[in-house]
């Protein structure tokens, strides 16, 4: 029997939740610059399925790598680190 790749896991924050079960979420990271060697901070907007519809604006989530859900979505929750208090 054939064993699956472990598949990546990232963290980042919900910038945005437009349409149904769907979220946009930044996730940073840094690099060495190439000539200079000092750390330069990288970000990159990645497209989540939300099965629940849970996630709001401003929550730091884990996201795991998954099958294509559609044009853009390659990522899905596996759970939400911190919740954004809600003002009212």
């Amino acid at each position: 029997m054939e064993q699956r790749r472990s598949r990546k896991c990232l963290q980042g924050v919900v910038v945005g939740c437009s349409g149904v079960k769907s979220i946009k979420v930044i996730y940073s990271y840094k690099v060495p610059h190439s000539l200079y060697r000092k750390e330069v901070q990288r970000k990159t907007v990645l497209h989540v399925h939300d099965e629940k519809n849970e996630c709001r604006v401003g929550d730091k989530i884990e996201i795991m790598e998954t099958r294509p859900m559609s044009k853009m979505k390659r990522w899905r929750v596996v759970n939400i680190m911190e919740k954004m208090p809600v003002l009212e």
